[in-house]
């Protein structure tokens, strides 16, 4: 996930001021499920690859309301492992601007216009690791911000690694590792991994290890 070059300044369209409540109207109705109803949008912002809006929305019982929606595009994880048993997973050590701090997390990242989820997981576990897999399926996907925002993460299982002669990409990864994946799963406990897309990966890998389905799970291609 390369950075981008500047470009004009990030600003917002519209006026995110209180709205005012006019009358009440119809809840509006889809397949006999009360749907909120977008009214008007009052501001956006759009920056990068996301969209950010501010909403005047109708709610079931008619009162207007204001919600934030953001446009975000898909993402790809790998929960990627180094060695045939499963037992040692590649991760990244990353700054993360919002909180201000640098975590571990499995490589991930969005998804470029038209991109595949495979072929976006495959492209930046090269980009961030320096690896490329020869096996990669996968085992969840989820909305990481269901209350406001419609990225889609889809979480891949990758296995068969191969380290590549090319250039990783350092101006977001500070440190590539290989960690034992019970000593993750202790991290994960301690509450050392607190990055979601990685604790669901490790959950879901530890669920079914624990119900003797990685087989089934991991290796149907």
């Amino acid at each position: 996930m390369k950075g981008e070059a500047p470009g004009r300044p990030a600003k917002w369209s519209g006026q995110p001021s209180r709205w005012r409540q006019g009358p009440l109207g119809k809840a509006h109705r889809r397949d006999g499920v009360f749907m909120e109803e977008r009214v008007r949008t009052l501001a956006s912002l759009h920056a990068n690859h996301f969209s950010a809006h501010l909403d005047a929305v109708r709610l079931r019982t008619g009162r207007i309301t204001e919600r934030i929606r953001m446009e975000h595009p898909e993402a790809a994880a790998m929960l990627a492992f180094t060695d045939a048993d499963l037992t040692q997973v590649l991760m990244v050590r990353q700054w993360r601007y919002a909180i201000g701090r640098e975590t571990w997390e499995i490589p991930a990242g969005k998804l470029d216009p038209g991109e595949s989820a495979e072929d976006g997981a495959r492209r930046e576990l090269r980009e961030e690791t320096g690896y490329t897999a020869s096996a990669l399926v996968p085992i969840f996907r989820y909305y990481p911000a269901i209350g406001y925002s419609n990225e889609l993460i889809v979480i891949f299982a990758a296995w068969d690694l191969k380290r590549e002669k090319t250039q990783r990409d350092e101006e977001e990864i500070s440190r590539v590792a290989i960690f034992p994946v019970d000593r993750l799963w202790e991290d994960v406990h301690r509450g050392e991994i607190t990055d979601g897309k990685t604790v669901i990966a490790l959950s879901l890998f530890q669920s079914l290890r624990e119900r003797g389905a990685l087989a089934r799970a991991f290796f149907s291609v």
